[in-house]
């Protein structure tokens, strides 16, 4: 990839330059990291002309790898305050790449207040459209709307919450077909991208013979076929797997029945309602709805996992991806367990631009606080619309479950660096909670996914109720997570890489192909460990200190039911993680 596209909101100028020499083997996180730590001043404010927004396909993306139509979206976090990379799998990462940009940089913000601008990308050109007619849109109908007027294209767009610079605003990217579909949706980069004016990215690519440059290409195929054989010979990931036919909801069943499922606001760890919002239920009634349900599908050209699940409403009229954290945040953390009010929910959140997670745990927050009542859906849809309308009622909602907690005066606030927590209750999977309380991102299980040894027994079973001997498990788990987002691989590829040698050595030997070089697996590990090096060090420079690294209180001292465990992973544990003598 040949290009840096410096995009300057401030004097609405584009700039295509040379990829500095200092960033040519980075992509992905890798490179937002990187580049965020050298460019933003850490106390910086979030939403100010000094933050930059950074777009990164991964090292592999726009090859014919599997599973590697992954874009990385960087910045400082107006929810955390701290650095944050979100990605998404859609076909503009692969376009991004085919065209030879390595990355998107926004940088400044319009004169004119209120201004917002959708950047046009065709071929080794940019140009700047006023974005008026799309304003206050709708994510879905800003995708009907720009196939309209630029025919067929690639996108990455903010809805309204994202307009108003909420903390929960995620950014929003088309999938295979179009689709509004796919989100970098934590850590509040759609306020980000609203900040600084722009509306959409809208992605012409016109290069129909272009392609990444491969300097390897004995390496890169030998890599790739690897990589397959390992991913369809796995039970996860293979055709007719959990994951292809299930989806990640077949965890609602399983943490249900471990009891690290979190209910009603992290109260309990098991659901009533779960079975009700299973996968084995999801699909069931995908196939009984029959019209445009769809069971399997992937996220953008290559993916051969194909998780995706589209839920049809009861006449069969396509709805919406149903995705596990989503159905969990708006579902069982909510106590409710009607699959279609939930899909309203997750419907309105993708519309609007908001994180489902977010959304999810600050509703389960007000619910605490009597706002409304837990099992509510047509009040939580009712407040969640006021969010996204913009109403001062609903806008805590959209300003994350950390704020709702202190404007509501709640103790249980499940967060961890200001970010609602995942749908897994550390208590129970305490490895994971290791990841929560020490990733630079804040609470995010896929920043460290350790649930795949202490859950499923990938790469080796683990104990997940023990408190101790998992500061190296956390740091192994972030460390290889940090090198599949710089390569631009799905996280699920996991499964089967950890569990399959070759499988590894694939993923290794693609990037090798694509760059040239001869990296080794502990090359590529030491890689991993520098990006949260480099990211911690940010952190540290805008402020953090080792209390941020803390779990909760009330999980101190609140014993989970049916359990009773607290979480009781020491703090020299948390401190070990990184072993930073300077914090």
């Amino acid at each position: 990839m040949k290009y840096f596209v410096n995009v300057d909101m401030s004097e609405l100028k584009i700039r295509f330059e040379e990829v500095p020499e200092k960033y040519r083997k980075m992509g992905g996180r890798w490179l937002t990291s990187q580049f965020v730590y050298d460019e933003v001043p850490p106390i910086c404010h979030p939403l100010g002309p000094f933050n930059k927004l950074i777009f990164a396909p991964g090292i592999v993306t726009g090859t014919t790898a599997p599973c590697s139509g992954r874009i990385s979206v960087g910045s400082k976090s107006p929810l955390t305050g701290g650095i944050k990379e979100a990605n998404a799998g859609t076909p503009a990462a692969q376009a991004l790449a085919k065209m030879g940009i390595k990355a998107i940089v926004i940088q400044g913000q319009p004169k004119v207040q209120n201004g917002y601008w959708i950047l046009r990308i065709k071929g080794g050109s940019g140009s700047l459209e006023p974005a008026e007619e799309f304003i206050g849109m709708g994510i879905y109908e800003f995708a009907e709307r720009v196939k309209k007027k630029y025919g067929k294209v690639d996108f990455a767009v903010i809805g309204p919450a994202g307009e108003k610079c909420m903390p929960a605003a995620g950014v929003c990217f088309n999938d295979k077909d179009g689709r509004p579909y796919r989100y970098a949706a934590r850590g509040g980069l759609g306020a980000v991208m609203g900040a600084k004016g722009l509306k959409a990215i809208v992605i012409e690519d016109d290069c129909n013979n272009s392609s990444v440059t491969v300097v390897k290409q004995g390496n890169f195929k030998d890599g790739r076929r690897k990589l397959i054989e390992a991913l369809r010979g796995h039970r996860m990931t293979k055709p007719g797997g959990l994951l292809n036919t299930y989806g990640m909801s077949f965890l609602m069943d399983v943490l249900n029945r471990i009891g690290a499922l979190p209910t009603r606001n992290f109260r309990a760890g098991s659901f009533e309602g779960a079975h009700k919002l299973s996968g084995e239920v999801i699909v069931e009634m995908i196939k009984q709805r029959k019209g445009e349900g769809t069971i399997g599908y992937p996220c953008h050209p290559g993916c051969i996992i194909q998780c995706g699940h589209i839920w049809p409403c009861p006449d069969g009229v396509e709805h919406v991806d149903l995705k596990y954290e989503s159905v969990w945040a708006l579902g069982a953390n909510c106590g409710i367990d009607d699959i279609d009010a939930i899909a309203e929910l997750i419907w309105i959140c993708n519309n609007y631009g908001l994180d489902t997670i977010e959304v999810g745990v600050t509703l389960g927050v007000a619910m605490e606080a009597g706002l409304l009542p837990f099992g509510g859906h047509r009040e939580a849809k009712r407040l969640v619309m006021e969010c996204a309308q913009g109403k001062l009622s609903g806008r805590f909602l959209g300003s994350g479950a950390a704020t709702a907690g202190r404007l509501l005066g709640v103790r249980r606030v499940p967060v961890v660096k200001g970010q609602g927590m995942p749908g897994y209750d550390p208590r129970i999977v305490k490895g994971l909670g290791i990841t929560y309380m020490t990733s630079p991102m804040g609470s995010d299980h896929t920043a460290g996914y350790t649930a795949a040894a202490e859950i499923f027994g990938i790469g080796g079973r683990v104990n997940p109720l023990a408190s101790t001997g998992k500061t190296e498990l956390s740091r192994y788990f972030q460390s290889i997570t940090a090198f599949l987002d710089a390569a631009g691989f799905c996280l699920f590829i996991l499964f089967a890489v950890l569990d399959i040698d070759d499988g590894f050595r694939g993923v290794v030997e693609t990037c090798n192909g694509v760059l040239g070089t001869e990296w080794t697996a502990d090359d590529v590990m030491l890689m991993g460990a520098e990006i949260l090096r480099i990211e911690r060090s940010f952190n540290e420079a805008a402020g953090f200190t080792k209390a941020d690294d803390r779990t909760p209180e009330f999980m101190r001292y609140e014993p989970l039911p049916p359990h009773s465990q607290v979480y009781d992973v020491a703090a020299e544990e948390l401190d070990g993680v990184f072993h930073n003598e300077t914090r």
